[in-house]
């Protein structure tokens, strides 16, 4: 018999852990990963959100597996902050209110051996055309703070989205079937 194998998890979101139950997985260890997050001069969300999850996942020294990942909410070529005044929730949502949106959700998995495997999940979310005073009662939840994009579609934000195409977990920050499909394939223990 190996090994037991190790999982530590490169992120403090606790959505993150509750999206990893979901798939049966405890992690051995919760790491956040320090790193800049600053997007590079004129790069792209989906370069931008590639690159996060990769550096997350090698910016620790953890045994066994890695596993980290980063969401970018995008309109256009745009990166959306993640929100940390009520300016720039309100921003962000009045930029979105009746258009729609991408969220790009990477997955990067480190191995024991080092190599790094990834998946990038792009789902398009359309909020509906929001009142001021819907964009005054979210914000006055606060369930923007620190959000990608200013909103957390499993808070209240989801009464106000019209519709998705794509991962429901992708938009909460890890794509279930590309974590579950990028473990599996590297040979990590699932049920």
């Amino acid at each position: 018999m190996g090994a037991p194998l190790h999982l530590t998890l490169a992120s403090a979101s606790p959505r993150r852990r509750e999206l990893l139950a979901r798939l049966g997985l405890a992690p051995d260890a919760v790491t956040p990963a320090e790193i800049d997050e600053t997007p590079l001069k004129g790069e792209r969300p989906r370069a931008y959100a590639l690159r996060m999850g990769r550096e997350k996942a090698c910016a620790l020294e953890a045994p066994g597996f890695v596993l980290a990942g980063d969401t970018v909410v995008a309109v256009g070529r745009r990166i959306l902050p993640k929100a940390e005044s009520e300016a720039e929730a309100r921003a962000c949502l009045e930029l979105m209110s009746g258009r729609r949106h991408q969220v790009l959700s990477s997955v990067v998995l480190r191995t024991p051996d080092g190599r790094l495997r990834e998946r990038l999940d792009v789902t398009v979310v359309c909020f509906k055309r929001l009142s001021a005073e819907e964009i005054a009662a979210y914000l006055a939840s606060g369930e923007w703070r620190g959000k990608a994009g200013g909103y957390a579609i499993q808070g209240r934000a989801e009464g106000l989205i019209a519709w998705i195409r794509g991962s429901h977990s992708g938009v909460m920050g890890l794509p279930l079937y590309h974590t579950r499909a990028l473990l599996k394939a590297a040979g990590f223990p699932l049920g």
